[in-house]
């Protein structure tokens, strides 16, 4: 069997580690009574068999009316191509390597998030975070536009920096950028690395560490590049960054919107025993480091309490499930009909795939259903297609992309 390489945020060396107290965790999740778990009758195939992209980190669209994809691969590149399982060649839209640091031993960073702005046709914008080569262990956000004589290409002379978030680590930088239904630009931040949260940065208000954000980029407040939503929960609390729209989280791999409910999913990588997902809302804390999942974690350990949010869904480190979880994307495409509303995932160690359903109304997961996939390649990230189609990448065999069919 061909060696596995190594990747980015969701799969280190800490995500992997057993407990340190011994290996007595539950062989299933603790909310899994009365879940459907059995196979969903799915198949995976490649979308382009004829295209490969190294290091295929993000999968998205432009919105613009062209159905095109675009793939930001980790080094720093970002291409785009028809939408075409027969398509050969994928076109450099944009080419920022120079200035991003990637390592193979510090394969987390990178350039690690791509959104376009919801009204890109007009507005050509286009929102990177990556880890610059300026100086070690610092992420960027910023803005840049395409050519002004030629909108199929961006320009990096444009480049406005919005963030700069210094990391204390090589790890844990989550990165993901994606924009809500309220237009509102949202950033998913791990952190800042090594194992249990040495500075205790997700619980701490005031760091973006640990944290998902939420700007305005489409206004500025004085002093800065970008406003402060009015609504964010934490604008008026003293000491507090008012970025921060949510806390609590280790290595978000990866954030996604449900494009008909709003829904913000979170894909959480866990430390020792469990990977958890859930439901993101204004001011919520989602535990980590006084707990993961579902369970007490370390020093700071906390019982399920009423400050604290658990997740949906958990599932924990074993060989059935997997040990670095890759989130997701909710299906609201028409190709693959069974699969509408299920919240697509899948394990970057084990290579398993699953799709979950979600019930609002009572709060529970009534599904969590297998899907085969021989290969079981580790799975890296998940996108859609201007029309609701969902894809996931491997970093395999030169960087693969894969769909869903019947």
């Amino acid at each position: 069997m061909m060696k596995l390489p190594t990747l980015l945020c969701t799969v280190i060396c800490f995500a992997v580690q057993t407990c340190m107290m011994g290996n007595s965790f539950a062989q299933e999740p603790t909310m899994a009574g009365g879940v459907n778990q059995s196979a969903l009758d799915v198949k995976v195939e490649r979308a382009f068999p004829n295209l490969t992209i190294e290091r295929p980190v993000v999968i998205t669209h432009a919105g613009d009316g062209s159905n095109r994809l675009f793939v930001a691969a980790q080094k720093g590149q970002i291409y785009s191509f028809a939408n075409n399982q027969t398509v050969k060649r994928a076109d450099l839209f944009f080419d920022l390597s120079e200035n991003v640091t990637y390592k193979d031993n510090e394969n987390e960073e990178g350039l690690l998030g791509l959104a376009f702005h919801p009204q890109f046709e007009s507005t050509h914008e286009f929102f990177l975070y990556y880890t610059t080569t300026a100086e070690p262990h610092l992420s960027i956000i910023s803005r840049f536009k395409t050519l002004p004589d030629n909108p199929g290409k961006g320009d990096p002379a444009s480049e406005e920096v919005l963030m700069k978030i210094k990391q204390p680590f090589w790890n844990h930088n989550g990165g993901t950028l994606e924009f809500g239904k309220d237009g509102m630009l949202y950033i998913a931040l791990g952190d800042g690395g090594k194992a249990d949260d040495p500075l205790k940065s997700a619980q701490d208000l005031s760091t973006w560490l640990g944290k998902i954000l939420r700007i305005d980029v489409n206004n500025a407040d004085p002093g800065l590049p970008y406003s402060i939503p009015k609504d964010n929960p934490f604008v008026n609390r003293t000491g507090a960054r008012p970025e921060i729209y949510a806390l609590g989280v280790r290595n978000p791999w990866r954030i996604s919107f449900d494009r008909q409910t709003g829904d913000l999913w979170c894909a959480d990588v866990g430390q020792n025993l469990w990977e958890e997902i859930s439901l993101v809302t204004k001011g919520g804390n989602y535990g980590w480091s006084d707990r993961e999942a579902t369970h007490p974690f370390g020093p700071t350990a906390k019982e399920a309490n009423s400050a604290m949010v658990e997740p949906i869904w958990e599932y924990p480190h074993t060989d059935a499930w997997g040990k670095s979880i890759t989130g997701g994307q909710v299906y609201r495409g028409t190709r693959v009909s069974k699969l509408q509303g299920y919240y697509l995932y899948g394990d970057y160690v084990t290579g398993k795939l699953w799709a979950l359903k979600y019930d609002a109304r009572t709060g529970k997961v009534t599904e969590n259903r297998t899907i085969a996939w021989p290969p079981s390649l580790p799975v890296v990230t998940y996108g859609e297609d201007e029309e609701g189609d969902v894809y996931f990448t491997t970093v395999t065999s030169g960087g693969m992309i894969f769909r869903y069919a019947d």
